[in-house]
């Protein structure tokens, strides 16, 4: 870790008045979800849960509390559950962005005041608790599990534990499963294995994608899919009434509650279904990718482990890969498939190490890109086209569901090319998706929804916008195309995009909006 990063660290903790080791940073990005982990966290320990909440009629919460089934001390890493750090006020709704929440959680850049607090954190996850229980009305005998991921930036560790404390309140399970992608903690809604302690009820996943490293936030998942606009609505709402109580009533009369904070290796869970998905696209071959040179660029994101515990069981050489390791001050490039410096880093790498193909990320893995071996790169438009060629040869004529802003050549080339139907919707990675599921519920096939971002999602994988298993499916035709012996190499790839005519010049002009103008009247509505 540079010294850099551990400066930073060093004042976000000391901000919130709690002691901090450095070794155990250093130790944390090795061991990020290790069985023992709890053996690395401070020693400061503390019983964190919120009161009931009266103020907005939580009685139901009772029978839950009263449940005592392996209950523990709740471990603490970055705040004191004793803290005596003064509250302030928070606006919620300013933290709703879309159906993700963001703020600032890192003090230092000018003009970005902190706005998404440890103590807003729990209130904020408390809140998420009432709305499951609300959903999901189990019984006083069963109680409700939450999954907790993270990426790698530097203020995972104190929201993980935040979001584990508001949790815990409720009365529900914690599994923590530390750094992770956002891909796999939906997935955990859908894994059945008690093992690992699937299915959860609930999952939260903790990043703000590609922001700067100041910024964090939250993704909320059941095995319904990812929740709507509506539903972050209604979930900021409660922890504003929860917050507003103990803003009141004080930070240090809150009930205490123990409850039980679980951690596993789920990540190893999920990386063994996407090689077993390549394996079976290659009629069950062990080694499929055997011979073929694949570099992968995480950005020092959450994607690092897909060269070693996806591409290497599957027998490809990794060498040349790069900023695999985690680091949230992501000091190389924004890892962003959009971003140019990081389309220029991967490309750069590819060409440098004479590889078969090259695979960037974005910092939670629900986004990626590629790279041919000849520098081409499969992104935006490109990336769609890829992606519908493959689609369409298992699904012929099927609807492809993109973002408003493709080109009218990827048009020409979907309907007129390759036989399906390009259907354009507003902007927005879930309105895609959901724009699709709503085309099948009303009898048009759809098996795509893909955004010019990098965002795709597949009916066969739940509808989820997995970056890890966008990158997959083009893995899948290269294992095919060998074992079939119709074609070697990212060959195979390029040829499916022969003939899409792209624009000559593209813009995206992106521009920042002061919410706070008086233009506005009350707020920019997202």
């Amino acid at each position: 870790m540079s010294a850099t990063t551990l400066k930073t660290l060093q004042n976000v903790f000391m901000a919130q008045s709690c002691p901090r080791n450095r070794h155990l940073d250093t130790q944390y990005r090795r061991d990020r979800c290790a069985p023992d982990m709890c053996n690395l966290l401070p020693t400061q320990v503390g019983k964190c849960a919120w009161t009931s909440i009266s103020s907005m009629q939580l009685h139901h919460l009772a029978k839950y509390k009263s449940c005592t089934w392996n209950r523990k001390t709740v471990y603490c890493n970055a705040v004191s559950a004793t803290s005596t750090t003064p509250m302030e006020k928070v606006d919620f709704r300013k933290l709703q962005n879309g159906s993700d929440i963001r703020g600032v959680a890192v003090a230092g850049v000018e003009g970005e005041p902190v706005n998404l607090t440890n103590l807003g954190t729990e209130a904020i996850a408390a809140a998420f608790a009432m709305w499951l229980l609300d959903r999901k009305k189990p019984d006083a005998s069963r109680r409700l599990r939450v999954s907790i991921g993270h990426d790698s930036r530097i203020s995972a560790q104190a929201l993980q534990d935040a979001v584990s404390r508001g949790i815990a309140s409720a009365g529900l399970d914690v599994i923590q499963y530390g750094l992770a992608s956002t891909p796999a903690m939906f997935n955990s809604t859908l894994t059945v294995n008690e093992e690992f302690f699937c299915p959860v009820d609930g999952s939260i996943m903790i990043t703000a994608s590609h922001l700067p490293y100041n910024r964090n936030g939250f993704k909320f998942f059941t095995n319904g899919g990812g929740l709507g606009k509506a539903d972050i609505k209604d979930i900021l709402e409660r922890a504003t009434s929860i917050y507003d109580k103990i803003y009141v009533e004080g930070f240090e009369n809150r009930e205490k509650t123990d409850s039980a904070v679980k951690k596993v290796d789920y990540m190893s869970v999920y990386t063994s279904d996407l090689v077993k998905a390549v394996r079976r696209a290659a009629q069950d071959i062990e080694k499929p990718l055997e011979g073929f040179h694949i570099v992968v660029d995480a950005g020092n994101g959450a994607g690092g482990f897909f060269a070693a515990t996806v591409l290497e069981p599957l027998g490809a050489i990794t060498t040349g890969s790069q900023f695999l390791e985690p680091d949230g001050m992501f000091p190389n490039h924004i890892p962003n498939p959009e971003d140019k410096a990081a389309m220029k880093a991967i490309t750069q790498a590819v060409l440098d190490n004479k590889a078969d193909l090259g695979i960037i990320f974005d910092t939670d893995v629900d986004r990626s890109a590629a790279v041919d071996s000849t520098g081409s790169e499969f992104n935006r438009n490109r990336l769609i086209a890829l992606m519908s060629a493959i689609v369409l040869e298992e699904h012929p004529g099927t609807t492809i569901v993109t973002d408003s802003v493709t080109s009218d050549g990827l048009t020409t080339f979907i309907e007129k090319k390759l036989g399906g139907k390009h259907h354009r919707f507003k902007r927005g990675y879930k309105n895609v998706i959901d724009e699709a599921i709503r085309l099948n519920s009303v009898g048009e096939e759809s098996h795509l929804a893909i955004e010019t971002s990098g965002h795709g999602a597949l009916k066969e994988n739940h509808w989820l916008d997995d970056g890890a298993y966008t990158m997959v499916k083009l893995l899948n035709k290269l294992a095919s195309a060998r074992a079939s012996g119709t074609g070697v190499g990212s060959e195979v790839l390029t040829h499916l995009v022969e003939g899409l005519d792209e624009p000559a010049v593209a813009v995206e002009l992106r521009l920042k909006i002061d919410q706070n103008h008086v233009d506005l009247k009350g707020g920019y509505n997202r």
